[in-house]
């Protein structure tokens, strides 16, 4: 006899409570995430190799430096300037600094031989896959990311690499979240525990992050649209956290735009 739909219904919400409890939310969602999207992932790792072998010709055969950071960006043509020199002024002097076009073209940027340019052939729309060719065209000991529409406090890659020199894998600062007006929303500072990173709101932001170099830092190239849950942050730090210690500071280095038009994210109030 078939089951009345009401007790069906009551069945899937005690098994989705029962994987929740037993995985997490965001696994959860990270494994739909893949089932949904994952088909396109051959095709644009195929696409990002090519894209590494052209560009490499651009950036040229440069010296590895303490620190490379890694600077996407999509038709941004004010506030990339801005971000780049963030990262120019930094007390750390001893990095390179590759911002990767998303195929939107690029304004003009400040002239600094730590500072190198490129755009891909094509607007990919991946995030993940934006940064991998930036990590991927450059050589250094700690990779470090800022997005085009944000900025780094002058001691960020300070705070962060003497974290780093005591011992931690992966560290991350804390973040100032400003309005559009340069009022501040508020500071997200949360210390690193991966066991209720699984449930919690997302609280790492790439923006906040440097870490050691390795064959395996790379971003999932899954193409997340706006409504995509979980974002690339949340998945590389889950993935990263499995053989590394994470380690937070809480002083707040990053000054992140809360930015409704984002290309990447959405916001809500």
């Amino acid at each position: 006899m078939t089951a009345p739909l009401k007790d069906r219904g009551g069945a899937s919400a005690f098994a989705r409570r029962a994987l929740r409890d037993a995985f997490g939310l965001w696994p959860m969602h990270e494994a739909k995430t893949k089932l949904v999207l994952g088909r396109r992932v051959p095709e644009l790792r195929r696409f990002e190799d090519a894209e590494v072998a052209s560009l490499r010709s651009v950036v040229g055969d440069r010296p590895e430096t303490l620190v490379a950071t890694v600077m996407p960006t999509y038709k941004r043509p004010g506030l990339l300037p801005v971000a780049v020199e963030s990262a120019l002024a930094q007390t750390v002097q001893d990095q390179t600094i590759i911002v990767v076009d998303d195929g939107g073209g690029l304004p003009a940027l400040p002239s600094d031989p730590r500072l190198v340019a490129v755009s891909l052939s094509r607007n990919s729309a991946v995030l993940g896959l934006v940064r991998n060719v930036g990590i991927r065209l450059t050589r250094s000991k700690y990779i470090a990311f800022l997005d085009d529409d944000n900025t780094w406090r002058e001691d960020h890659l300070e705070h962060t690499l003497a974290t780093l020199g005591r011992g931690a894998d992966l560290v991350y600062s804390a973040v100032e979240r400003r309005r559009a007006d340069g009022s501040v929303l508020d500071v997200l500072s949360e210390p690193f525990d991966r066991k209720t990173m699984v449930d919690d709101s997302p609280y790492v932001d790439s923006n906040s992050i440097v870490l050691r170099r390795a064959d395996d830092v790379l971003f999932s190239r899954i193409p997340r649209v706006k409504q995509t849950l979980p974002k690339e942050d949340w998945e590389f730090v889950h993935r990263m956290s499995r053989t590394r210690v994470v380690q937070h500071v809480p002083e707040p280095t990053v000054r992140y735009l809360v930015n409704e038009d984002s290309y990447y994210t959405a916001w809500k109030a």
